[in-house]
């Protein structure tokens, strides 16, 4: 299942001043997209599983990276949980 909100968040957050703010202020940036609650914990606990059953694989890539995750982190969690 996709979630419209969720890839439009990671789909906004390639703009340089969206992410930059996004650092500085995540509930700020997140309380402008109406997503579920579990999203939002999903995001704060970087479940990259559970957020990868429902956002494109680019999308998701690029907002691990852009948030700093290493990519052996990454394929670990997206492998292991």
């Amino acid at each position: 299942m996709r979630d419209y909100w969720l890839s439009k968040l990671f789909f906004d957050l390639q703009q340089p001043a969206l992410a930059a703010e996004f650092r500085q202020n995540q509930a700020g940036v997140l309380a402008r997209y109406p997503l579920d609650e579990r999203v939002k914990q999903a995001i704060a606990e970087q479940d990259v599983p559970f957020l990868a059953a429902r956002t494109n694989a680019y999308l998701l890539r690029y907002y691990f990276f852009a948030t700093g995750m290493k990519d052996d982190e990454f394929i670990r969690r997206l492998r292991h949980g």
